[in-house]
């Protein structure tokens, strides 16, 4: 999953009766914009997430209030990382 400055992100509720979350993150803390991200939620909340999979991202507005490109709202996986952990 990668996301910026701007961008929305939704939690699914995971539970029966439980609403979704939605909020603009704030900060991005991971390396190439991986998690964590510091969420603002619309309740006024500001909390430090680590999205699951019932989390999307969508692209924020970009300066000028064009919408960015999206990645489909689909987390990206794999190992396209930064390397960590491997051996060399």
């Amino acid at each position: 999953m990668q996301a910026a400055i701007g961008d929305r992100l939704h939690v699914h509720g995971n539970t029966v009766g439980q609403p979704d979350r939605s909020g603009e993150i704030v900060e991005v803390h991971g390396a190439s914009g991986a998690p964590p991200y510091l969420v603002r939620f619309d309740d006024g909340h500001t909390r430090l997430c680590f999205p699951g999979p019932d989390a999307v991202v969508e692209p924020g507005k970009a300066p000028g209030g064009k919408a960015r490109a999206s990645t489909g709202g689909k987390a990206r996986t794999g190992s396209g990382g930064t390397g960590r952990g491997r051996k060399k």
